[in-house]
């Protein structure tokens, strides 16, 4: 009797334990994203102390490199570090970017759900009787491309701009000059457009299909119902991602800086005129300063501002999430009004059977659609013929002229953070996760408090998260300029998705699973291990291959705490550059005898790796969507 009791009071405390180091996992987000707050608004408080705070935010010049003035013994930086300029062009360039990828990606996200055929056999009759072509998906290719475009890296789509969209920009501008603002908006746009598709396509399809049916029902046609009715009753998801597109556009850093000019200190009065926004002065400048400058603490200042517009989005994205779709859309309206004329004087159609605009939006979603699918097509075609003629042995393992490595070093150097990376954020996520979904209590405000600011810490601009790794890992821990520091700074930035992954995949296990292993006297923690986290493992393996691709594509974050050398690293505490990291090195030092083709080589790379990591995301997705099918033996039982 002793050994039982005493072995349920062990169960007990391995079942608290539990419990707490779950749900010191989940409160780690909380903790990451003060610590953000807090060790950039220290930095940054000698700037504000020394400029002042009206000063640094409405002041209008930009002259780091302008003799300061000495009054009284005491020096004055009045309007020499204003970041005025820089603000309204981040604001005017997002707001064009976001108005652009808006209208692309909803109705994109049109397209997709009501209009694309499932094959292409039925988008074209001709096509129909060709058995090669029937059975081609193409309502699959398309997402597939939406999805591909989604995850390339920036600092490609910032290469893009700048070798295309700016020489076709030059054409046009009456200065002369392809760089500026109409360059940064086309290149955000591009880059925002697959995310407010996705999500809009999902809030569409989350439209109750009552709703559609309704609608026909009532003598609508089909564009009327599309347009009139399931458009606004997703208003509420559609809304949530075009303000998530203002969140990634308005933080972006890598794809802008190659195209808008680097002019900071100039308002954007024109679309051709190069100006200089707040991440893209940061990338610029921070390389060149001094450590413990006023310009070092005016950049992370700069930095600090960028991080409370972005906080500000995601609250105003978290207010409109509380929004559910409720009686008082279009169609609820229309509805109860038909409803209460048949009580009366019989049946009146609630539509004109009139739908020439609804017509027009139709063909419209079409071609932006279409839009999209051929960028892409464009894009990849462009990088991979400019770029394969020199992805040869030598380039990709061997040395250039000067006898400095390719990209071998890259190879190297992210293997090495993408395996430190996960053996961190991998356990803090799915502990997270677990906690979530296995121990919360439903209406429990601390889960809401922790998912509040994992979605927080989601939203933080890559650069923010670059100048935190600076100011800790680099500088507090004293790790320098490593590949520690850049790992443990991927590990802020990859863990939202692990947590978001493994807990929706925790969701889809059957509570019946659960309730049969807790039957058959095993403890929770045990039946976590052992029944739902096996049954999870889709997830986890999609959480980590998106992990994976982040860190490959991702360079804002590492230039400033892995480091930017082009040599091969001599462990975790020497420096490292990632594939994405050195093309950005090859941009600013060309590499002898390649020149620009060495960016154009080591963009196919990136370009491969990325559509790999897709597929086999995809492939994780369908198999794990998949019942497994009976052996014989379990079909005879």
């Amino acid at each position: 009797m002793e050994r039982a009791k005493e072995k349920r009071l062990s169960s007990a405390r391995g079942e608290r334990g539990a419990k707490l180091l779950f749900g010191l996992c989940a409160a780690f987000s909380i903790v990451a994203v003060f610590a953000i707050i807090l060790f950039v608004l220290y930095r940054s408080i000698p700037a504000f102390r020394e400029i002042g705070v009206f000063n640094f935010l409405f002041g209008k010049i930009w002259k780091p490199d302008w003799e300061s003035k000495v009054t009284a013994g005491k020096l004055e930086y009045k309007d020499i570090f204003g970041i005025a300029p820089m603000i309204v062009t981040s604001l005017a360039v997002t707001l064009g970017a976001v108005l652009l990828g808006s209208v692309f990606g909803v109705f994109t996200a049109v397209f997709l759900s009501f209009y694309c055929p499932e094959r292409l056999g039925r988008a074209f009759a001709r096509l129909e009787k060709i058995p090669m072509l029937r059975t081609i998906p193409l309502k699959g290719f398309v997402q597939q491309i939406i999805n591909l475009l989604a995850s390339i890296p920036s600092i490609i789509l910032g290469f893009f701009g700048l070798v295309v969209i700016v020489p076709i920009i030059r054409d046009i501008s009456p200065n002369g000059l392809g760089v500026g603002v109409l360059s940064a908006v086309l290149v955000l746009a591009i880059m925002i457009t697959p995310t407010i598709a996705s999500l809009s396509k999902n809030a569409l399809e989350a439209v109750p299909r009552e709703y559609f049916e309704g609608s026909l029902g009532l003598g609508n046609t089909k564009n009327q119902t599309v347009f009139r009715v399931m458009l606004p009753a997703a208003k509420s998801g559609i809304m949530s991602a075009i303000i998530l597109g203002v969140g990634r556009a308005v933080g972006e850093t890598m794809a802008v800086m190659f195209v808008i000019g680097a002019t900071p200190g100039k308002f954007p009065t024109s679309l051709f005129l190069p100006v200089s926004s707040l991440t893209t002065t940061i990338v610029q400048e921070m390389g060149y300063v001094s450590p413990g400058s006023i310009h070092e603490s005016a950049l992370i200042a700069t930095g600090f501002i960028l991080l409370l517009f972005v906080l500000l989005i995601n609250l105003v994205l978290n207010f409109t999430k509380k929004e559910k779709l409720g009686g008082d859309t279009v169609f609820h309206k229309k509805l109860s009004q038909a409803q209460k004329e048949r009580k009366g004087e019989g049946y009146v159609r609630v539509y004109k059977q009139k739908g020439g605009i609804q017509t027009a939006l139709k063909w419209a979603s079409v071609a932006f659609a279409l839009t999209i699918v051929f960028t892409l097509i464009y894009l990849v075609g462009f990088i991979l013929v400019k770029g394969i003629p020199y992805l040869t042995p030598r380039f990709l393992f061997g040395e250039s002229k000067n006898g400095a490595p390719m990209l071998a070093p890259a190879f190297v150097s992210t293997l090495m953070i993408v395996f430190m990376t996960l053996l961190i954020a991998l356990p803090l996520g799915i502990g997270a996760a677990i906690y979530l979904n296995e121990y919360s209590k439903k209406g429990s405000k601390f889960v809401k408090v922790v998912r509040l600011f994992i979605d927080t810490l989601s939203g933080v601009p890559s650069i923010v998260f670059g100048l935190f790794g600076m100011i800790f890992f680099c500088g507090i821990c004293k790790l320098d300029y490593s590949l520690f520091a850049g790992s443990f700074t991927m590990v802020l930035i990859v863990l939202p998705t692990v947590i978001r992954s493994t807990e929706e995949s925790l969701k889809a296990v059957p509570d019946s699973m659960r309730e049969g292993s807790l039957a058959l006297g095993s403890s929770k923690v045990r039946t976590i291990f052992k029944v739902v986290l096996p049954q999870a493992i889709g997830g986890i393996v999609t959480s980590v291959i998106l992990s994976v691709g982040r860190i490959v594509g991702e360079s804002a974050a590492l230039i400033y705490t892995a480091g930017s050398t082009i040599k091969m690293p001599s462990g975790y505490s020497g420096t490292g550059s990632t594939f994405a990291v050195m093309m950005y090195r090859f941009q600013v030092e060309p590499v002898k005898g390649l020149g620009v083709n060495a960016m154009y080589a080591t963009a196919v790379v990136l370009l491969v790796i990325v559509a790999f990591l897709n597929l086999l995301v995809s492939l994780v997705q369908k198999h794990a969507g998949k019942p497994k099918e009976k052996t014989k033996k379990e079909k005879e039982r």
